[in-house]
C-alpha cells in the first residue's frame, strides 16, 4: 500500500437557502446533452431537488456512486418533524430506484463536476447560494485491488438489462459501422 494526495471535490448544500428553483437540474441537463445544450431533460440531470410541499422544504442532491446491489440500511430522518427515508438523500444510482439512471439506457449517472469547467455549472446558476464547490487536499491510501472503472460498471448494467448477447451484437454493429 503506498499514499498520495488526492483533490477531493464536493457540493456543500445549505437546505435553508434553497427555493426549489430547480436552476440546477436544468443547467446540468443541458450541460450534458449530445451535443451540449441541445436539449434540456432534468432526468438526465446529475442534481435532483427532493421537495416536501407540506412543509416547504427543498433538498438538493447530486449523483454519487453506482451501488451494485441495494443497501441494507434504511435510516429514518426527522427534519421539521417531517420524517424522510435515507433513500431520499442517498446519492447513489442503485437498483432500487430509478433516481440517477440515464432514461434511455438505464445506465447509471454521476456528478462529474461538470468536468472541463471552473466549477459545477449547478453551483454558478444558484442564483441563492444553496450550493458551494469546495476543494480540498486529503492523503488517501491506495490500495493495490483492482476497482471497476465506469466503463466495466456501464457494460455490466446494460449486460444486465439486454443480456450479453444483445450487446455484443451491437457492438459488432458499430464496428462494422465505424470501418
Amino acid at each position: 500500500m503506498t499514499s498520495k494526495k488526492k483533490t477531493i471535490k464536493n457540493i456543500k448544500i445549505d437546505v435553508d437557502k434553497c427555493n426549489g428553483c430547480r436552476a440546477c437540474e436544468v443547467i446540468c441537463s443541458s450541460f450534458h446533452a449530445m451535443p451540449k445544450y441541445s436539449s434540456n431533460n432534468p432526468a438526465r440531470s446529475r442534481i435532483r431537488v427532493i421537495h416536501d410541499p407540506l412543509r416547504d422544504i427543498y433538498v438538493p442532491v447530486y449523483a454519487g456512486e453506482y451501488a451494485v446491489a441495494e443497501c441494507a440500511g434504511r435510516d429514518k430522518y426527522v427534519i421539521d418533524g417531517k420524517e424522510y427515508d435515507e433513500c431520499a438523500f442517498c446519492r447513489a444510482a442503485c437498483p432500487s430506484r430509478e433516481e440517477f439512471k440515464e432514461p434511455d439506457s438505464g445506465l447509471p449517472l454521476k456528478c462529474d463536476m461538470c468536468e472541463g469547467e471552473d466549477e459545477p455549472l449547478c453551483v454558478k446558476w444558484c442564483l441563492v447560494d444553496a450550493l458551494t464547490y469546495e476543494e480540498r487536499e486529503e492523503e488517501v491510501v491506495v490500495e493495490e485491488e483492482d476497482t471497476p472503472d465506469e466503463i466495466e460498471i456501464g457494460l455490466e448494467t446494460l449486460i444486465n438489462k439486454h443480456g450479453l448477447d444483445k450487446l455484443l451484437d451491437t457492438v459488432e454493429q458499430l464496428a462494422k459501422d465505424k470501418s
